[in-house]
């Protein structure tokens, strides 16, 4: 059991030795914090710290520094409430409010995120389910070609170029428009190739092919759509960070390219827009990740839940991140609520 003053001292340790990346000894701690006792009595409760298994030496006559045990016991119930600065608060609404649409606004996120924590961000892309139409344009490339364009309620674009049979003038495009939003505005994305393929006996005969390609092309954009996908921003801190990664980092950086991986571990952790899960170190074994920290939290997007995450070494400031991590998904919800 560990006493009052001794989760003192590992939060002590946790803080120093996220700050400094040096172990942290009991003569550093008497130095740098108002604990009122002797480096002796420091020592003795570092050893009960290290008998639990929350601390442990990296070298004979070192520091202590935490284990993944130590970090869980301080994500729990050490960590300091942070709350991100006014600053901080005008700069991520600026930066999300500039955002054109759905996909620019995901990519935001995650560089915006990346830069206020210093860790690879990760979003989750949200699933067709409760997303309406909102507009089809078909725009005239020429030469038999042309463009779909697909805006839905949460501001979300997609865009599929049609290879056409025939030629198709600006009043069949115009035509085909306007039936095809008479049709289906306002149904669910996943209605949306049916929807059309009905349209085919109501248009003029000679654009019932351009219907059926038009179809064909929304089908293929949500199929494409149902598959989970993620979007990433500062890889690049893992490689500042390398002294943090015994021995290669080489196996981190597969797992984050192997996405699939990535996006079990956030399934698997359940996160909802009101918490910030995390999972540290051993937690999530047999994922090449084992020398990292994952946090996640949910955001909505017109009525459908996906995820925001972080992903960086052990060694990581933990108050800060889940604070940046909430504050961003909050601000990335109301974004898109206001779509």
């Amino acid at each position: 059991m560990v006493s009052q003053r001794g989760l003192e001292v590992l939060r002590a340790i946790v803080q120093d030795y996220v700050s400094s990346r040096e172990p942290v000894g009991s003569k550093a701690i008497v130095d740098r914090h108002q604990f009122g006792v002797s480096a002796a009595t420091i020592r003795n409760d570092m050893a009960l710290l290290e008998e639990e298994e929350l601390i442990v030496a990296p070298h004979t006559s070192s520091g202590r520094v935490p284990t993944d045990k130590g970090y869980r016991l301080f994500v729990d119930h050490l960590a300091e409430v942070k709350h991100i600065s006014t600053a901080q608060k005008q700069a991520i609404d600026h930066f999300l409010d500039e955002s054109v649409d759905f996909d620019e606004l995901l990519g935001r996120t995650v560089r915006l995120l990346s830069q206020l924590t210093n860790q690879v961000a990760i979003v989750q892309y949200p699933t067709l389910g409760a997303t309406r139409v909102r507009h089809i344009e078909l725009v005239s490339l020429g030469n038999r070609r042309a463009l779909c364009i697909v805006i839905t309620d949460n501001g979300r674009v997609e865009q599929r170029l049609l290879d056409l049979d025939t030629d198709v003038s600006e009043a069949d495009l115009s035509e085909l428009r306007s039936s095809i939003n008479a049709q289906v505005a306002g149904k669910l994305l996943t209605e949306l190739a049916e929807s059309v393929v009905l349209l085919s006996t109501s248009v003029s005969p000679h654009l019932s092919s351009a219907t059926n390609h038009i179809a064909s092309a929304l089908s293929d954009s949500i199929q494409a759509n149902r598959q989970q996908k993620l979007v990433m921003a500062g890889t690049a801190n893992l490689v500042r960070t390398e002294e943090d990664f015994h021995g290669s980092i080489y196996p981190v950086l597969d797992a984050i390219e192997e996405q699939v991986i990535l996006l079990k571990l956030l399934t698997e952790m359940k996160a909802d827009a009101h918490e910030v899960a995390v999972s540290i170190g051993r937690e999530h074994s047999n994922s090449g990740l084992e020398q990292t920290s994952l946090l996640a939290t949910g955001y909505t997007s017109a009525g459908e839940s996906a995820t925001l995450g972080l992903l960086g070494p052990t060694r990581m400031d933990y108050s800060n991140n889940i604070a940046s991590i909430r504050a961003v998904a909050r601000y990335l919800t109301r974004v898109l609520d206001a779509q």
